[in-house]
Order: C-alpha cells, then sequence, then structure tokens
C-alpha cells in the first residue's frame, strides 16, 4: 500500500506511524469523555492514559523479541536498529504492561480501579481500531495467501524491504479484519458503559472480545515464527485463551460484587 505518506530528502511521514498517532488522541479524546460521564478526576485518567500508551509501545516491542529472541540473540545490534523501532510489536505485550502501569498508578493517585478501567477499556479499543488502519496502509502484519474476492495485494516495495510484506501475491486483509473487529468492540463497550453495569464487567468483556476477535483472526494471519507445541494454534491464540479467561473471571466477579451491592 503506502507505508511512505510524504517522502522528501530521506525524511518521510511514516502512514503506521500516524494512524497509531491518530488511535491514540481519538481514545485519549474517549477517555476523558467517558471519566467526565462516570464522574472520575479527568485529568488523572489522561494522565494514566499517556502512561499506559508509551509502556505498551514498550510492552509490544518487548514481546516482539521475545518471540523472535534467537533471531535477536545472532543479530544484537538490530535491537536497536531503524527497522525494530519502526516494528508496531505485539498487541499482547503492550496490553499486558499497559495493565500493571495502570493497576500501579491508579493504586497510588487513588482512582478507583475498576471503574476508570472501564473507562479506558472502549478507548482501548477504539484506537486499536484506527491504528489498525496504519497497520494496513504500511503492509505490516499481513495476512496469508487466499482467492477470495476481496483479498488485498501489495506492489510497493517499501513494503517488502520495511516488513518483507510479499507482493505480488493476494493475501487475507488481516490487519482490516482486525480493525473492523476493534471497531465493533468499541461500539458494544461505548452503548454498554453507558447503561447501569458493575464496575469491572466493561473491562472483563473487553478482554473477552478482544481476544475472541484476535483468536478467529489469527487463523488468517502469516506466521513467521513456528507455531508452539507443534499444534494448529499460534502464540497469540494460546494468550488469547488465557486473556479470555481472565476476562471471565473480571466479569464474573463483577457481576457477583454488583449483585450484593444490590441485595
Amino acid at each position: 500500500m503506502h507505508p511512505k505518506l510524504i517522502s522528501f530528502d530521506g525524511f518521510f511521514l511514516p502512514s503506521y506511524g500516524l494512524f497509531v498517532a491518530l488511535g491514540f488522541l481519538a481514545g485519549l479524546w474517549m477517555a476523558t469523555r467517558l471519566a467526565r460521564r462516570q464522574g472520575l478526576n479527568s485529568d488523572l485518567v489522561v494522565s494514566l492514559a499517556v502512561y499506559c500508551a508509551i509502556t505498551g509501545v514498550v510492552g509490544g516491542k518487548l514481546l516482539m523479541i521475545l518471540y523472535d529472541w534467537e533471531f535477536y540473540l545472532q543479530h544484537p545490534g538490530e535491537l536497536f536498529s531503524l527497522a525494530t523501532l519502526r516494528a508496531g510489536g505485539v498487541f499482547y505485550g503492550g496490553l499486558m504492561l499497559a495493565l500493571a502501569t495502570a493497576a500501579y498508578y491508579m493504586r497510588r493517585v487513588k482512582l478507583p480501579a475498576w471503574p476508570t478501567a472501564d473507562v479506558l477499556a472502549p478507548a482501548v479499543a477504539l484506537g486499536h481500531a484506527i491504528g489498525r488502519i496504519g497497520c494496513f496502509m504500511a503492509g505490516c502484519c499481513y495476512g496469508s495467501e487466499c482467492h477470495l474476492p476481496w483479498a488485498v495485494t501489495f506492489h510497493n516495495q517499501d513494503s517488502h524491504q520495511m516488513f518483507g510484506t510479499p507482493l505480488n501475491v493476494p493475501l487475507h486483509p488481516a490487519q482490516l479484519y482486525q480493525s473492523a473487529a476493534e471497531a465493533l468492540i468499541f461500539l458494544i463497550l461505548y452503548w454498554r458503559s453507558a447503561k447501569p453495569h458493575a464496575p469491572g464487567s466493561i473491562l472483563g468483556l473487553y478482554l473477552m472480545l478482544t481476544s475472541t476477535g484476535r483468536f478467529l483472526i489469527e487463523f488468517a494471519r502469516f506466521h513467521e515464527q513456528a507455531l508452539p507445541f507443534g499444534g494448529p494454534l499460534s502464540h497469540a491464540q494460546w494468550i488469547s485463551v488465557f486473556v479470555f479467561a481472565v476476562g471471565a473471571v473480571v466479569l464474573r466477579t463483577a457481576r457477583k460484587h454488583g449483585l450484593r451491592d444490590r441485595a
């Protein structure tokens, strides 16, 4: 597609970075809007969102490096290369480190944990949906070969050089699958958050929905690494199973406490 939106004298504006930035700003706006609606301190929520975004980027790259640890052991200089810096990383790595950061920060500034998490969950889904459009524009996180009517074919040499994207081969638009799934998840969470709900239930629902979407979309993605345990599931799918289970526990616990509070 178009990994470089503007290129001039060695400088270029990356489409992936632009859409990630737009996704972050949209998520920040949504978090602020929902925080005010729930009566939370919007300034603290904005600060939390910024910290989560920073640690999310770091966590995504750390898990990406962990996935390819053999390559980085053999080529340690690649840890600080432009290719590594430009890579989007692995979403689940970013999510886990961002959640840990959120837990620490909320405890430190005494933000109510579950209501704050319920505010951030729809914002994350919205930002993720927009960011994945940039992923598609750049050509990273591409899908496996397919010959369906909606298959996409990349021709841009920059995509191939930067991300190893196969050229002139019809592929699943896995990035757009993910974007559409996250957009739908955002709409569901936004609709649900406007109704009476037990604190923590929006977060639990988000974890269950996003892990289900990722699990299914992984079947359409190309995997450079060998599948673990010699089975049909990828690393991300095994993580999805774990995230779904955590989400189910959070949702069940939230509803139990909600019912107890009403009694």
